[in-house]
Order: structure tokens, then C-alpha cells, then sequence
């Protein structure tokens, strides 16, 4: 069995929340395409090793709706002596992100998830490939 230090994480998320919930309904369902556009912004904490990541997710489809959700996430990496700042760096942009996209996509299908609508259930992302373009 694998000792419990080696697979526990220095990247914990202490707090969670939703900055902006807005769903707006223009038209019955259609077969137009939903467009999304996701943002991200990172801060850290002048000093600290605390982070807040916010992610927003703005979609519409043309003539039914549009949507935009703000998650924000506060997160700490624990004080480790063999963390580089690159590693750092590496874990909030990417680790972080992947964390909060559940709650996102959690989201986006209660919200769609209403009467003469189409339920929407996000794709799990490469968070890699969304970071670069």
C-alpha cells in the first residue's frame, strides 16, 4: 500500500463560490449551436501562498438563450520544501482549473435542465489545450 504523503496533494481549495449565476431566455428551443467562451483570471495573495482562481463561462445559443456563469475559488498550497514556483505556478493554472470545471458544468446542466429546453452536459475539457489558445 502507497504511503498517504506521497499522494496527497499541497493544492487544497478552501473556499468556493458563485460570483454570477445569469440565464437569460430569448426564444423556444432550436437546433442552433450553443457557443461558449471560457475566461480565467488568477491572483495570488502578495506573499502568501494563496490563490484565487475565477472562471467564467459565457454561452448563447442564437435565439433560445444565453448564459454566464462567475466561479471563484480560493485556494492554498501547503508549505512544502521541495515545491519549485514553477511547480506552483503549474499546479494553480491548470490543477486549479481542472478542480473548479465540475461545479461549471454542474452548473450549466441545472440551469439548462428546465421545460421545452435541451439539457446541456458539458464535455470534460483539456485543460491544457484551453490554457493555450
Amino acid at each position: 500500500m502507497q504511503n498517504n504523503d506521497s499522494i496527497h496533494s499541497v493544492l487544497k481549495l478552501d473556499k468556493l463560490i458563485f460570483d454570477k449565476i445569469e440565464f437569460k431566455r430569448f426564444g423556444f428551443k432550436n437546433d442552433k449551436e450553443l457557443e461558449l467562451k471560457f475566461q480565467s483570471n488568477i491572483a495570488q495573495k502578495q506573499g502568501t501562498d494563496i490563490y484565487r482562481i475565477t472562471l467564467v463561462l459565457s454561452g448563447n445559443k442564437p435565439d433560445e438563450y444565453s448564459l454566464e456563469i462567475s466561479l471563484t475559488g480560493f485556494f492554498i498550497i501547503e508549505d512544502s520544501p521541495d515545491i519549485t514556483q514553477e511547480l506552483k505556478n503549474d499546479l494553480v493554472s491548470k490543477n486549479a482549473i481542472a478542480i473548479l470545471m465540475p461545479y461549471i458544468r454542474s452548473e450549466v446542466s441545472l440551469l439548462t435542465a428546465q421545460p421545452g429546453m435541451e439539457c446541456v452536459v458539458l464535455p470534460a475539457f483539456n485543460i491544457n489545450k484551453m490554457l493555450e489558445g
